[in-house]
């Protein structure tokens, strides 16, 4: 499990090229919020994480299978990942933060990731005021 990236992982490098070329602008993994968020939108008060699909448990995805050998042990290993999703999805919206959750599925090539940012743009611009500079003109 050392060799596990927490960070800047493909599916999220290819989201934020794709948020990037849509015209968000975004800090990374931010640590004086709860999580680390992967990115952080300042202007929109949101934040998004890219989950992996076998960790966060992604459910209906054929990448979150559990390992048929030790399996109590990656039961409670994906519980706890999952409960402290929760609690950090809590915590930032106590706080006052939007909270998106882009998959390692939906971002895992160009063509999904291209997809997947505009989902995420829709809901990260969905609460800001309308009207504005606020505004992202989205192709």
């Amino acid at each position: 499990m050392a060799r596990i990236r927490s960070g800047n992982t493909m599916p999220e490098l290819f989201l934020r090229k794709e948020l990037h070329r849509l015209g968000f602008r975004y800090r990374l993994h931010r640590r004086d919020l709860p999580g680390k968020p992967d990115l952080v939108f300042p202007r929109y008060k949101a934040v998004v994480f890219v989950h992996g699909c076998f960790w966060h448990r992604h459910s209906g995805c054929k990448i979150a299978t559990t390992p048929k050998s030790n399996t109590e042990f990656w039961v409670n290993k994906f519980e706890r990942n999952t409960s402290r999703d929760a609690r950090v999805a809590k915590e930032l919206r106590a706080l006052g933060w939007k909270v998106v959750v882009a998959w390692e599925c939906e971002a895992n090539n160009q063509r999904r990731a291209e997809q997947t940012a505009r989902r995420v743009a829709r809901e990260i611009t969905k609460m800001a005021k309308s009207g504005g500079r606020n505004r992202v003109r989205l192709r």
